[in-house]
């Protein structure tokens, strides 16, 4: 699979210097934790969740999360079970073509549980996601986790979620934070990426953030964040890339706020793109776009995502842009030669070498396989091709 892979061959021509590369479920999980992008969420219990699955593939989603959990009720939970395994089943006949699949369980004996009974169809997983993680509570999932591997003989990730009280609470989030981390070193290999649960974080004070506004205007929840990026998220080796909390809306709202779109990219887009800012707009995908802008900023890679008229604004962001590329390929040439400073190619800032090393390697990571955008080739254009392939 690849991103954008779902558009023309001379769509993806136009628009890259270097086209996304391909990847599958081998690949190294440095990879796989990159190009997860927007992960779709879905509720086990659909009776068409293998022609939907089949269908989202098909419009660019690379990554799936089948929910066992929260998505629906306790007493749906057999009959979601068995939905599942015999939706797998189905898919196995003809695996090909399909995003990299998880199932979000929540016992520990799920997970065993339905390794054994998928059977063969187990190798359409990637993995499992673990709900209201904690050192406590983590454990028996991870050992699961193993067992589950050792029985099928397939790599399994976990991709764990902190969505707890106790890591909204001031006083228990250092030692629930530590206590996190010092469990996944153990599964260190295991771990394909944190998720972070904001929804249930909010459900602790009884706050829910609107359309107008991102996580990171919720001051709980932005500390939160920070503080999670902090532990877990540290670029010299100990960290694992986090991902980006969910965005809830879909439908159009009554607006209190001014869009937060500039007309600007989309008048200079080629060919201009007014109707498509306006489309962003009254979808109230524009506070989407600014939160995925500040995900970046803060250190967090990807998103959960419920609505797949989310993913398309998700995978156009995370494109590295020619000037980032043109940046991190200079910072890391420089690093090379010992260090020190340097003008960017685009003379507006100043690239130094050794700070900005660990950021410009995640860079030329994304654009592996995300691929480059050509020079002349704005965010406007890219969501506009993945919206009218």
């Amino acid at each position: 699979m690849r991103h954008f892979g779902h558009l023309a061959e001379d769509i993806r021509s136009r628009l890259f210097l270097r086209e996304p590369a391909a990847f599958d479920q081998d690949s190294d999980a440095a990879v796989l934790a990159t190009a997860l992008g927007a992960t779709l969420y879905s509720p086990a219990t659909r009776a068409s969740l293998a022609a939907d699955i089949r269908k989202q593939a098909a419009r660019g989603v690379v990554s799936m999360v089948l929910c066992l959990e929260d998505a629906i009720a306790d007493h749906e939970v057999p009959a979601a079970e068995a939905n599942l395994v015999v939706q797998l089943g189905e898919l196995a006949a003809a695996p090909q073509g399909l995003p990299l699949l998880f199932v979000r369980v929540r016992a520990a004996g799920q997970i065993t549980d339905l390794v054994e009974r998928l059977g063969p169809a187990v190798a359409l997983l990637t993995g499992f996601v673990v709900p209201k993680f904690t050192e406590d509570s983590g454990a028996a999932f991870l050992e699961a986790l193993t067992a589950a591997e050792q029985s099928c003989g397939r790599r399994l990730f976990a991709m764990p979620v902190l969505e707890s009280p106790e890591l909204a609470y001031l006083e228990s989030r250092r030692d629930t934070l530590f206590g996190v981390a010092r469990l996944l070193e153990k599964y260190r290999d295991r771990i394909l990426a944190v998720r972070l649960g904001v929804t249930d974080l909010c459900s602790a004070y009884g706050l829910r953030r609107s359309p107008d506004l991102t996580a990171y205007d919720v001051a709980l929840v932005a500390g939160v964040i920070g503080d999670v990026v902090n532990v877990l998220g540290r670029a010299d080796g100990s960290g694992y890339t986090v991902t980006g909390p969910v965005w809830e809306y879909f439908p159009v709202q009554e607006r209190i706020f001014k869009p937060q779109l500039r007309r600007t990219p989309f008048a200079e887009a080629h060919p201009p793109a007014e109707g498509l800012r306006q489309q962003i707009i009254e979808h109230d995908l524009d506070g989407l776009i600014r939160e995925i802008e500040l995900d970046r900023a803060n250190g967090l890679l990807g998103k959960t995502c419920i609505h797949p008229s989310h993913v398309p604004a998700v995978h156009a962001l995370s494109v590295v842009t020619h000037e980032e590329f043109s940046d991190a390929q200079d910072i890391l040439q420089q690093s090379l030669g010992g260090g020190g400073v340097l003008r960017s190619a685009y003379t507006n800032k100043m690239n130094e070498a050794k700070p900005h090393r660990a950021w410009a390697e995640r860079v030329l990571l994304r654009a592996e396989v995300f691929g480059v955008a050509r020079e002349d080739v704005s965010f406007a254009e890219l969501l506009s091709a993945c919206l009218c392939p």
